[in-house]
């Protein structure tokens, strides 16, 4: 495979505005990678910082490029993945992420859970990039937003803790933020037909750091999407990221067009930069805790950060002038502050760990979106065959940028034949919420209530979609020859916890999900899957389908057959977050509107596990709005600058439509809840949370 280098030297002031950013679109194949910011192993840092970031992931390395901008401010990055110099092709080239990827290398922290009762009994893989640009650098790329609705919806929920804070995360505010983030760059001509892309650039983002765009390579197959949908009732989106995010559409992807790599947050925020003196990343040092003392008002202030090379090298400690910004995503933050003492105090009591505050919110509320798939021989050339073919075509860079990208949010009109009876039996449900949290403190099962409800009334009869539905061309267990439908639930009712079981920081926290644990889930992924198969066989994709492979029409038809096979072959869809939601602290949250941890008068955390709600999208889009807008709260504070939004209070705009039956609805049981599989909510919730209580 041929040397790729993704940086040109630039000149970028230290104080230049975000209208302003330079080199995030001169990434240049075959060149050496330049590491500027990035202090090689033994290198020298200083002994104290303004700022010390814990993760150099895709929120922590934009966080560091925005507030190292103010050249009096000092900033250091502490990553416990290695640079990604070594695997700088499994990176950059978008189809490596399929056919040559980092997963189950040192790259990879590849997390398991803990056996999963109502998912086979199965422990699931989570994998999470362990390397500078984290899940940025080793994730499918897909670039989608959340839409008005759910943005909205996050704010209010923390609006009763601070009504002005919380208009940051509102969709006005974020999609600018988003914007910030982002150049987006029209597909050619060509690109646009083949794969039937609708797009509206007004919406997009033209002078951020991160590329957006479709690959330079397009399957007449992918063209066939949203004509088979629109068969089946199910329209395209003309707008899929103005805050309607729901139906067909080709989704962009972080791909930079002008030498067809991956944009990530290391090539995006870091590698254009000039040496900034004030800037240092250093990776291989996994942060171990957080050093805090007393403060006369009686919060807890940070005062260093202690990280080590391996269990078995001495500790070492930054110290820390203004704040710690915790950025290591939904199971890296919440581990660390477990392990600097802050969180459930019967956790860490029974993991040895000195209490510092009594947080019990940490590790909590956890989520994540579930996928499978069903798979299709067919007799057309696919990503995988090419690829498998080793043909000029399949070593250009055009054609090593494709990357799935046809997709389809669908609500539960859509999916349910009658919506409004589901979503009574749901409500229902809630009446044994303790049964549903895997904790017995009173703010956190107040919390599951507050996220229970905000995704059943506000978001579940809404336009926006409960399930992903996806197209993959990029190669199955079955083999290159074939092609697959991904189902993928949005809003999971089941929501689980992580929570560390040792003192020593360089050990795994024990990760449950609960997966499937609220019996609407596997419902939703039930209808999910039975629409993709009427997907299948709907023209003109279907002429691209042979035989269903997996799992078969013969051994899969029946309600009970969808559900046990789902139950034993779903996974992530690589989307965990909610471990430190932004909540009200009555609610068993664990920041406040401006990032700040409840107890803690400076500490932050700025990554996934914030987001009170899982959204109908992939989630890096919405965490570099996050770190966009927490550098601009941060610098806001330290500047003494007015907050954009601080002087404007209008009405969030957008529009909301209402969903309506489709001919794609499917569903004939009068109680959705006790289908066919003969378990009710209460039965299934019981049995699970006996078993969960036992240990």
């Amino acid at each position: 495979m041929r040397s790729l280098a993704l940086l040109a030297a630039v000149t970028v002031s230290l104080s230049s505005s975000v209208s302003c950013w330079e080199g995030g679109h001169r990434e240049l194949r075959n060149r050496e990678i330049r590491a500027r910011n990035i202090v090689p192993t033994g290198g020298q840092i200083s002994s104290a910082y303004d700022f010390v970031i814990a993760g150099g992931g895709t929120a922590g390395l934009a966080l560091a490029a925005r507030l190292s901008e103010d050249s009096n401010t000092t900033v250091l990055v502490l990553e416990a993945g290695d640079s990604g110099d070594a695997v700088a092709t499994n990176i950059n080239v978008p189809d490596n992420a399929y056919f040559n990827s980092l997963w189950g290398s040192s790259n990879d922290w590849a997390f398991q859970t803990v056996p999963q009762p109502n998912a086979g009994n199965r422990a699931l893989t989570w994998p999470r990039g362990k390397v500078l640009g984290g899940s940025s650098a080793t994730n499918g790329m897909y670039w989608v937003r959340p839409s008005k609705i759910e943005l909205d919806t996050w704010a209010s929920m923390i609006a009763p803790e601070d009504q002005a804070g919380s208009v940051a995360w509102n969709w006005d505010n974020m999609l600018e933020a988003m914007k910030k983030s982002e150049t987006f760059t029209p597909p050619a001509s060509d690109i646009q037909q083949q794969g039937d892309i609708v797009f509206d650039t007004s919406s997009r983002g033209t002078s951020g750091p991160i590329h957006a765009t479709y690959p330079g390579y397009m399957f007449p197959t992918v063209g066939n999407w949203t004509p088979s949908l629109a068969a089946l009732g199910v329209a395209g989106s003309p707008d899929a990221y103005g805050g309607n995010g729901w139906g067909t559409f080709i989704a962009t992807s972080a791909i930079n067009p002008s030498n067809w790599t991956r944009s990530y947050s290391r090539s995006g925020y870091i590698d254009p930069l000039p040496p900034r003196p004030n800037l240092d990343i250093l990776p291989s040092a996994t942060v171990t805790r957080i050093i805090f003392t007393n403060t006369t008002s009686g919060g807890l202030t940070a005062t260093g950060v202690e990280y080590g090379v391996t269990a078995n090298d001495p500790r070492l400690t930054i110290g820390v002038r203004k704040e710690v910004i915790l950025a290591g995503g939904a199971i890296g933050s919440p581990h660390i502050l477990m392990h600097s003492g802050v969180g459930p105090q019967d956790v860490l009591a029974a993991a040895g760990v000195p209490l510092m505050l009594n947080l019990p919110g940490v590790g909590q509320h956890l989520q994540d979106h579930l996928s499978t798939e069903i798979i299709w021989s067919t007799t057309q050339d696919t990503a995988s065959s090419i690829h498998a073919s080793n043909s000029a075509l399949s070593q250009t860079p055009a054609f090593q940028s494709f990357i799935n990208s046809a997709t389809v949010y669908v609500n539960t009109s859509t999916l349910i034949a009658d919506p409004a009876t589901f979503q009574s039996e749901i409500r229902a449900a809630l009446v044994n919420v303790s049964t549903l949290v895997p904790s017995t403190d009173p703010t956190v099962i107040a919390g599951y209530e507050a996220i229970y409800n905000a995704t059943l009334e506000t978001l579940f009869l809404s336009s926006i979609g409960q399930t992903e539905i996806l197209l993959a061309l990029t190669g199955t267990t079955s083999g290159a020859q074939t092609i697959a439908i991904q189902v993928a639930q949005q809003h999971p009712f089941s929501q689980g916890r992580l929570y560390i079981n040792s003192s020593d920081p360089f050990a795994s926290p024990v990760i449950d999900p609960q997966a499937l644990s609220h019996p609407a889930d596997i419902v939703l992924i039930r209808e999910g899957l039975k629409l993709a198969r009427r997907i299948g066989a709907t023209p003109p994709l279907s002429a691209a389908l042979g035989t269903e492979l997996v799992p078969g029409t013969v051994n899969v038809s029946t309600d009970t057959q969808w559900e046990t096979w789902a139950a034993g072959t779903v996974g992530t869809e690589f989307h965990p977050s909610c471990s430190c939601a932004m909540l009200p602290l009555n609610q068993g949250g664990v920041v406040g509107a401006d990032l700040k941890v409840y107890g803690l008068t400076n500490v932050r955390v700025v990554d996934g596990s914030v987001f009170p709600i899982q959204f109908a999208a992939h989630l890096q889009a919405p965490i570099y709005g996050l770190a966009e807008q927490a550098a601009t709260i941060i610098r806001s504070q330290y500047n003494g600058v007015a907050l954009p939004w601080a002087t404007a209070s209008k009405p969030s705009s957008g529009t909301q439509s209402s969903p309506s039956p489709t001919a794609a609805s499917s569903h004939s049981g009068a109680s959705i809840l006790s289908s066919s599989s003969g378990f009710t909510a209460l039965a299934v919730a019981s049995t699970l949370f006996a078993a969960l209580f036992a240990w």
